[in-house]
């Protein structure tokens, strides 16, 4: 399936073989797909299509989640968050990651240490959670709401390349 070794920034990196690639291509297509399905279209039998996800998703490359429209869900606001830190980034990174509302970090160079994005049920939930528990973050110098007016694409099929 797959070798395992660390990189320089200390992360496990995973190198995948084709059919791993074809499972998980597969599975990006329909995540309801059965194992029979894919094992036809990847020349496995059910219960090695099984044993490979398991890798899969036991190693950190994939997830098999439910990806839901957050209006549908009452979650009317969306926004990205940028971040301006002192000190070590990683520390305000982990911090913001904890918070229930957020559901994507990373660390970027640019403009902004920290990317967050944010889903509130609304305008009061989100201005709450940017003067209660973000900017009063130890760390943060300045932050820059952009709010998402439409969701115009969200897609999870991009494939191994």
């Amino acid at each position: 399936m797959a070798e395992s070794r660390s990189s320089s920034a200390g992360t496990r990196q995973v190198t995948l073989d084709a059919v791993s690639k074809g499972i998980i291509e597969q599975l990006q297509l329909d995540g309801r797909r059965s194992y029979a399905d894919i094992g036809k279209a990847v020349g496995l039998s059910e219960a090695a299509v099984r044993q490979r996800v398991q890798k899969l998703t036991e190693s950190g490359v994939m997830q098999i989640v439910a990806v839901t429209d957050p209006m549908q869900l009452g979650f009317f606001r969306q926004a990205m968050i940028g971040i301006r830190c002192s000190g070590d980034t990683r520390v305000v990174a982990e911090q913001i990651a904890a918070l229930d509302e957020v559901d994507y970090v990373v660390l970027t160079a640019g403009n902004f240490d920290i990317l967050a994005e944010i889903v509130c049920e609304d305008d009061d939930e989100l201005i709450s959670l940017l003067n209660s528990r973000v900017r009063t973050l130890d760390g943060v110098t300045s932050t820059e709401t952009f709010v998402y007016l439409k969701l115009q694409k969200q897609h999870y099929n991009w494939g191994t390349r």
